[in-house]
């Protein structure tokens, strides 16, 4: 790698905004209210899981912020780790922090595919070529996710300041549509009081319901880490990196709880309320069969699809840039730390992005939606399980800094975040039926091949460690 070409420092504050708050929503934020939050917590439930959650990644933030300040480089989580604890916990951390990343990428690409089933009138739903997992591969479809993850991984490769703006205009279109769906639910007939009733889920205790929503937090919460991975490109003092954070995660929470809450309110003609709803919308077709869109569309016509689209579109394309710039970061600061080959350090002489680390993303991001979104749910499942990890080895490190200053504060909100990644990686590996938030059984097989894998990468003689 050419040391005389170093990572530019041309990301404002509002660039790293938009990069967190673009990846902590996704298509995830539209659809979950309907397969996710209500049927186990309820508009009341969720509303209360997601402030807990919030809260507790607003402690990890600080954790976060305190590290960045130690070690204001590209590679974050890794970073951290490997001046902590050394490189093999360096590995372990990075390894499933970048699964959670990479897969991220495929599947906001192949979710735009879905806006084109359900809210264009099937446009590109041509070419059957085959189904994996019961969900058909269409030629057009495909062309679609591949095109979106060429032409935006370009962009990512064209230069940081380039991709960081982009972001910025994606991430204010998706907010400002969220904002007039939500100010529409506020005015309009269509949302009622008396649809939210009851609180929480009927059929699982206030409890159970609140555990779920946690359950998934991390997924959910996802992309606020993914602050620190460009640490090292930042044109401003990383002491901001707090504020960044707490204000990405805030606004994360409000979008999620805002569209959950406009789902639970506004429900099809002859369903009672929400609960009602909910539990036959598996047996619906159309849009009714996607509760938030129905509701978007029950409160401004036409014009609520329009919105929505803008905002689920401008969701998955910021989620791209964002988890592309992260993922590539990681990449990068493990070359440059020698954990992995060279290669993946090398820096455009032009653009002073890591070129190599972006392609290869890419390379395995265009594999990923030829065996379809049912496929790649297994991996994305683990998403949450590398963001815990990434979170616990980070408040650990902070744990082991603040002990040697005698920084009271950071080792409490240290401890704090390690113990809660600690109960968020147990809830999901641990089956237990009465929560039902562990990983699928798929997702199992998939994580020990992971493990496997890593396994041989750690070992293989080519690596030189530094």
């Amino acid at each position: 790698m050419n040391k005389e070409i170093k990572l530019e420092k041309k990301l404002s504050p509002m660039n790293v905004w938009a990069l967190a708050f673009g990846c902590i929503i996704g298509w995830g934020a539209f659809v979950m209210p309907g397969n996710i939050f209500l049927p186990n917590a309820g508009p009341l439930g969720t509303a209360i899981g997601m402030l807990i959650a919030a809260l507790i990644m607003i402690i990890i933030a600080c954790n976060y912020n305190y590290m960045i300040n130690k070690y204001p480089i590209a590679g974050g989580e890794f970073t951290y780790t490997k001046y902590s604890f050394g490189d093999k916990h360096a590995f372990v951390c990075a390894w499933f922090l970048s699964l959670s990343y990479a897969t991220l990428v495929p599947m906001n690409a192949t979710a735009l595919a879905l806006i084109g089933r359900n809210l264009m009138g099937k446009v590109f739903q041509f070419g059957y070529l085959y189904t994996v997992s019961g969900y058909d591969i269409y030629l057009g479809e495909l062309l679609l996710a591949l095109g979106a993850l060429i032409i935006f991984g370009t962009f990512s490769i064209k230069g940081v300041k380039f991709a960081g703006n982009l972001q910025v205009l994606l991430t204010i279109a998706l907010a400002g549509s969220v904002t007039i769906i939500g100010v529409a639910a506020l005015l309009s007939p269509h949302a009622t009081l008396s649809h939210l009733s009851p609180s929480f889920h009927p059929g699982s205790s206030t409890f159970s319901g609140v555990l779920a929503v946690l359950a998934v937090s991390p997924y959910c919460f996802v992309g606020f880490d993914t602050i620190p991975q460009s640490a090292e490109e930042f044109n401003f003092s990383v002491r901001k990196t707090r504020l960044i954070m707490i204000i990405s995660i805030l606004f994360g929470c409000l979008v999620y709880v805002v569209l959950n809450t406009v789902t639970a309110a506004v429900v099809p003609d002859g369903y009672t309320n929400w609960s009602d709803y909910i539990d036959h919308v598996s047996s619906l077709n159309g849009l009714e069969s996607l509760p938030t869109f129905h509701a978007a569309y029950q409160l401004l016509g036409i014009f609520g699809l329009i919105f929505l689209g803008i905002a689920v579109t401008s969701a998955i394309l910021s989620g791209i840039i964002g988890f592309y710039m992260a993922t590539s970061r990681i990449l990068y600061s493990m070359s440059v730390e020698g954990v992995i080959p060279k290669w993946f350090g090398v820096l455009d002489e032009k653009t002073k992005t890591p070129k190599n680390a972006i392609l290869f993303h890419m390379a395995l991001a265009l594999i990923a939606p030829f065996f379809g979104r049912n496929a790649l749910t297994w991996l994305v499942d683990m998403t949450s399980l590398g963001a815990a990890i990434g979170y616990g080895y980070t408040s650990a490190a902070a744990i082991l800094f603040a002990r040697r200053e005698n920084n009271k504060g950071i080792v409490i909100t240290g401890i704090i975040g390690t113990i809660m990644a600690i109960i968020l990686a147990l809830i999901l590996l641990v089956p237990i039926p009465v929560l039902n938030c562990s990983l699928g059984k798929e997702s199992y097989f998939c994580l020990v091949a992971w493990i496997l894998l890593g396994l041989i990468f750690y070992f293989s003689p080519k690596k030189k460690l530094a």
